[in-house]
């Protein structure tokens, strides 16, 4: 797809760019990435960069994008003094570093290849559609094929240097109910179940309506994105405090193949019908006569302006990066609990900001439900990054300092956090074995990785026995094998449910026996906000009032009242493409 960017770098002459004492010749470097180590290989001829190879581990659609991205431009233009991608800093800063090296060991001064590379045209900028979408992740895309299936023009409006957003780096599963996948293996669901457990898992303070709306769409969601050419793995699991076993994940695994699959389907309608402006945040929602008909951004400096004839939808998600903001809004299930910045974010930090909210509350919205805020167990240390192997699943023990589990692993979400929480230094060992991982060379279902590629990262450490494993984490051998048993009474059904309230009634529910063993330590994290702009089961937003506010829509995770004060697993990916098509339905067809 030809994307309409405003991001064309002018052509700059390379002569003079590089020094005669540049040596011919093939240089590597290798630096600490956002995910693991980036060994990055520049190949000198005739005193030019000529080539650019890069060996990483970084995030599909945000990472490698930033990576691709870089090292075409730095080819083109013979100079490394360029702008990182947005959303992608850290990769961008260490990817400029490593060539820098490489030039450096070239023989390259300090002012060779370091010609400044910036925007030529800063004139403004007027685009008009029928659409225009504010904030180009999993909702945005959705609702953007969905308008466009319904006759639309469409016009993105994405703050990042790439689509997507956070659905990238989301583990991407889909719960929907009565599928053929869950037929093939005896799971009997349906939409009435989903709908009652997503209700009782946020703490029924959801909007029942709009959760129907979820639960009954859910599974059409899934066929639509079938119909794009989106596979399913045939393994229905179950995501991290799903409640039950209707999570579907996309072939290949990750949040990345959605963003992927969308992307081709906008490429099919052509630069007539759809364009896309990166690295463009919204300022401001521009209205007439009490009706939104467009969308005032900046790029670079440069003024861009989007007007709709149709409609604006905010597909922005959350705020669970803006640290201020969310210590502000917690009086809910956290609000015992510090979310300052000790505590990370799952999700990409510049994107999770919740400037969306701001727009859609200056044009009349109400905001609603801000005090739920979802912490994961799952995340990283020192970032809160969900990497290596994940929470997710069956079949994984929570172990404390101790060497004891201490809660219910398949619990809710807020449930296992508050765990967390509560054992010694808010941390714990996440323990899998070979049941989970056979082949240390396939691809995970949940991570998208190997455990070959996350053992490299060194997050996770591999143990050939129990006795090891213990070692590892520095813990009691007998008061581990004693919690692992625990685990395996009720897998065995020797027992119906453990002291902590587990019940083997997935149908992945084994004894966890055989070796090697595999343990990262994990921490709880921001992974979701469940609350934002107050949206109807039509997905316009609405004011205070109740009353519609004409020209304005929005979906995924910058609504509210959907998950209610905690989100099952699994449901987010649905929510992002259930009401993403019905917003953008909805926008194209207005009047």
């Amino acid at each position: 797809m030809k994307k309409v960017t405003l991001a064309v770098l002018a052509a700059f002459a390379i002569a003079g760019t590089c020094s005669a004492a540049v040596k011919d010749g093939t240089y590597t470097k290798t630096v600490t990435g956002h995910n693991a180590p980036i060994t990055v290989t520049v190949d000198i001829k005739g005193g030019k960069i000529a080539s650019i190879a890069t060996k990483d581990l970084e995030s599909p659609g945000v990472g490698k994008v930033a990576i691709k991205k870089l090292e075409d431009s730095v080819i083109k233009n013979q100079s490394t003094n360029i702008d990182i991608v947005s959303g992608a800093s850290v990769t961008s800063f260490q990817l400029l570093g490593a060539i820098k090296d490489c030039l450096k060991q070239a023989g390259a001064e300090k002012g060779d290849f370091n010609k400044r590379i910036t925007d030529a045209n800063k004139a403004p900028v007027t685009e008009r559609a029928d659409v225009v979408i504010v904030g180009g992740g999993g909702a945005g895309l959705a609702s953007a094929v969905s308008a466009l299936e319904h006759g639309a023009k469409v016009i993105i409006i994405e703050k990042l240097g790439f689509l997507g957003g956070s659905t990238n780096v989301c583990g991407g599963a889909l719960n929907a109910s009565g599928t053929k996948y869950q037929k093939a293996l005896g799971i009997e669901d349906n939409p009435q179940k989903h709908f009652e457990q997503t209700m009782k898992g946020g703490h029924n303070v959801s909007d029942p309506k709009l959760v129907k709306v979820l639960a009954d769409n859910a599974p059409s969601a899934l066929l639509w994105l079938e119909g794009m050419g989106l596979k399913f793995n045939p393994k229905v699991g179950a995501a991290t405090g799903a409640l039950y076993q209707r999570s579907h994940y996309p072939n290949p695994a990750g949040g990345n193949t959605y963003v992927v699959t969308l992307e081709k389907q906008l490429a099919k309608y052509g630069p007539d019908r759809v364009k896309v402006f990166l690295e463009t945040p919204a300022t401001e929602l521009i209205m007439k006569d009490g009706r939104v008909v467009g969308v005032k951004a900046k790029h670079k400096g440069q003024d861009v302006t989007a007007m709709a004839d149709k409609g604006v939808i905010v597909t922005t998600g959350g705020f669970g990066s803006n640290v201020e903001f969310r210590q502000k809004v917690n009086t809910g299930v956290w609000k015992e609990a510090d979310l300052g910045k000790e505590i990370g974010c799952s999700n990409i930090g510049v994107a999770a900001q919740g400037q969306g909210l701001q727009l859609a509350e200056k044009a009349g919205a109400e905001l609603i439900g801000l005090s739920d805020i979802q912490v994961h167990p799952n995340g990283s240390p020192g970032t809160g990054l969900m990497l290596d192997i994940k929470t997710s699943g069956r079949n994984r023990l929570f172990i404390n300092t101790n060497g004891d589990r201490f809660v219910n692993e398949g619990a809710a979400r807020d449930v296992l956090s508050k765990a967390v929480f509560a054992q010694p230094g808010s941390t714990y060992w996440l323990v899998q074995n070979k049941l989970r991982y056979p082949d240390e060379n396939a691809i995970d279902l949940l991570s998208g990785r190997t455990m070959r590629d996350m053992l490299a990262q060194g997050r996770v450490k591999k143990a050939a026995n129990l006795d090891e494993l213990a070692k590892i984490i520095n813990v009691d051998p007998a008061r581990l094998k004693a919690a692992i048993e625990s685990y395996n009474q009720v897998a065995r059904h020797e027992v119906k449910q453990d002291k902590f309230g587990f019940k083997a009634t997935h149908t992945d529910d084994r004894p966890m026996v055989e070796g090697p063993w595999y343990v990262a330590r994990k921490v709880p994290t921001i992974h979701h906000t469940m609350g934002g702009i107050h949206i109807d089961t039509g997905a316009h937003a609405v004011n205070a009032k109740g009353e519609v506010i004409p020209g304005l829509y929005a979906a995924g995770e910058v609504t509210g009242g959907i998950h209610g004060a905690n989100r099952l697993g699994g449901n987010a990916v649905a929510d992002l493409m259930v009401f993403g098509r019905i917003a953008g339905a909805n926008a194209a067809q207005a009047k």
